[in-house]
């Protein structure tokens, strides 16, 4: 396979197998480390899996970022109202979310032939948005993942949206460098558009093709992640829908820590940023 078709993951400091290097306007994986400091963790470490979005980020973060690439140019704009009776219905219902979102993916990418151009352009959003995003991370969130780094816990986030935009974001705002599992792209339709998602049984599938199916921990906030919440010895759920909660509670096993990490709307008992310097969330009992 090739280093995007094994897993899209976006990861520090590599090539093939894979990896792709965190370089670019970040810099690399090393100087990112030694931001924070971290000891390189053992292989034997536990494996500790967040989700992305409404886990670490308030907010849906491939969304932003479509968004802004349909807004650099009138005709993109133009291009998405038309779409928009067709696609935008779907958006609305889970089945068909997915088929609903990739048109506007669409509208946003058309005329880009290289993932490394939709790369390029994540970076550069990244870059111009730093204070509108890290308003968007969670301290709490931070605290906890900051804490299992601490401790030498191998850390991965697997997530729905591309993994250069997650790997991006912890990077340049949060100056945290970890793997990045994510929704894969490719070009079709004379754009860059998603070829693998990275949600649901797929996440998990991904996941164990790079050899992290044995997992000790997980966060997420989605009915969606229930097969990775399953997999963790130690599931935790943070900032679920409100509807979503009887569900959790009855899928996983009792007494999994269902918390709010302070995202407005959602479910869960209420955290603090501080809480992380004693057992955190994902121990085991």
């Amino acid at each position: 396979m090739t280093g995007r078709q094994v897993g899209a993951m976006a990861a520090p400091g590599g090539s093939g197998g894979g990896v792709v290097a965190a370089g670019g306007r970040f810099g690399t994986a090393t100087a990112a480390a030694g931001m924070r400091g971290y000891a390189p963790p053992r292989d034997d470490a536990p494996l500790v899996v967040f989700d992305f979005d409404h886990t670490l980020y308030d907010g849906d973060s491939g969304s932003h970022l479509f968004a802004w690439l349909i807004k650099r140019a009138w005709w993109r704009r133009l291009l998405a109202l038309l779409l928009a009776p067709v696609f935008g219905p779907m958006v609305a219902f889970l089945p068909t979310r997915r088929v609903g979102i990739s048109g506007f993916v669409w509208a946003g990418t058309v005329g880009l032939h290289r993932v490394r151009d939709l790369d390029a352009l994540t970076d550069a959003y990244v870059a111009d948005h730093v204070d509108e995003i890290r308003a968007r991370l969670l301290p709490v969130a931070l605290d906890v993942f900051h804490a299992h780094r601490a401790r030498g816990d191998r850390v991965v986030v697997a997530t729905g949206a591309p993994p250069e935009l997650a790997r991006a974001i912890l990077a340049f705002v949060a100056h945290e460098d970890v793997p990045v599992v994510g929704t894969i792209a490719g070009p079709r339709f004379g754009a860059v558009v998603a070829t693998r998602h990275c949600h649901n049984e797929e996440k998990m599938r991904m996941l164990r093709e790079l050899g992290w199916g044995d997992i000790d921990a997980a966060y997420s906030d989605s009915s969606a992640d229930l097969p990775l919440l399953r997999a963790a010895r130690s599931p935790v759920v943070v900032n679920p829908k409100p509807g979503s909660v009887a569900l959790f509670r009855r899928e996983l096993p009792a007494g999994t820590p269902i918390l709010n990490w302070g995202c407005p709307g959602r479910g869960g008992e209420p955290a603090v940023a501080g809480d992380a310097g004693g057992p955190l969330p994902g121990d085991r009992a």
